[in-house]
């Protein structure tokens, strides 16, 4: 066998047996590369005859061809078989069911969703909202709240005290946001409408109660403030909290250390089946206190009960929450269950409006 037929079989059993892209790559360059085999013949042809020139160029170009050919043919066999491996090994199961996205697997927390709608339905009454500091002062957190010194509040068992600073002093976790609404009179001069939500923390733990809940309160301070308006305001407030097209209410004497007269507020229910439902049936459900603001409490904060008077309420946001969505346990709401959350909780962009429904 010739050199050149020798070569020729050489080269093409060894495009034949590449096994891929890449080594067929290398058998090309070998053979066809600057110091390929077959390009090392093409450079001896300059030291021939030229009557050999001219056989052994013909013999050489076309073997040249001949590599080129099968290289190309070669290289088409393995992309086809890449890509059918490619496609068997991503095929998709288009009968499988799509995969949820984050946006629509996210939940909004029943808490952040009631803070909302609470934003929502007193902005429409032109309140606006105010926030404070969850570690407050003793003189925040009680004093200025008309807290006699020896009042049970101020105890160990049902505040939680940190340690004392270097006046002295022991700053308390507030026990409710009533701080803000001092904050909110020292700082802002009447008429003044606000809410107050936020975290409070106490002593308590239960199926009802947690060291820490979330609390929201109202304040108006004007001069014509009265409890016909803090009536109107806390009806107005359950109908589209609820829901429900009207409301029936009572409220009963009680005592505050903050306001004077104080009052604790029941509302119309059902307890068929079970089932809370409101604007209905004759049953009544403590929901809320509320109260005059007392003249103490204007006067540290720098009022003059003479001139400007005010009505403020509080509720448990909590407590709201679990009585409007029927939720059994308050301790739920703490214990980062995904499938509870998923349950309970309230799709990202359903945002609480008074147009398309609080809780659509």
């Amino acid at each position: 066998m010739s050199e050149l037929a020798s070569l020729e079989a050489d080269v093409l059993a060894s495009i034949e047996a590449a096994a891929g892209e890449a080594a067929l790559e290398v058998v090309r360059v070998a053979a066809l590369g600057k110091k390929g085999s077959i390009s090392a013949l093409l450079a001896t042809l300059g030291k021939m005859a030229p009557d050999e020139r001219k056989t052994q160029g013909a013999a050489i170009n076309a073997l040249k061809d001949k590599v080129t050919e099968a290289l190309a043919a070669r290289k088409t066999i393995l992309k086809e078989a890449a890509l059918e491996a490619r496609l068997i090994a991503e095929t998709v199961d288009v009968t499988l069911p799509v995969r949820v996205t984050p946006l629509e697997a996210g939940r909004i927390h029943p808490i952040t969703q009631v803070m909302d709608e609470l934003a929502a339905i007193f902005a429409d009454m032109g309140f606006s909202i105010a926030e404070g500091p969850d570690i407050e002062s003793d003189d925040y957190n009680f004093t200025k709240l008309n807290f006699p010194p020896d009042h049970p509040a101020r105890e160990m068992h049902d505040t939680f005290f940190l340690m004392p600073d270097a006046k002295g002093e022991r700053k308390v976790l507030r026990t409710h946001t009533s701080p803000v609404q001092v904050r909110t009179m020292l700082t802002q001069k009447p008429p003044i409408r606000v809410i107050c939500p936020g975290r409070t923390y106490r002593c308590d733990s239960d199926q009802t109660h947690t060291p820490m809940f979330h609390q929201v309160e109202g304040l108006v301070i004007d001069k014509q403030a009265n409890l016909g308006h803090l009536k109107w305001v806390l009806e107005e407030f359950c109908k589209a909290f609820f829901e429900v097209p009207d409301v029936k209410m009572r409220f009963r004497p009680s005592f505050f250390p903050f306001t004077e007269p104080s009052m604790e507020v029941d509302i119309q229910c059902s307890r068929k089946g079970g089932e809370i439902r409101f604007g209905e049936g004759e049953d009544w459900l403590e929901i809320l206190g509320c109260g005059m603001v007392h003249p103490n409490v204007l006067r540290n904060c720098g009022l003059d009960p003479d001139v400007y008077q005010g009505f403020a309420w509080g509720m448990g946001i909590d407590r709201i929450a679990m009585l409007k969505y029927g939720m059994p346990d308050l301790r739920a709401f703490f214990e980062a269950d995904v499938r509870w959350l998923t349950h309970y909780g309230f799709r990202p962009l359903d945002m609480p409006s008074l147009v398309g429904g609080l809780s659509s």
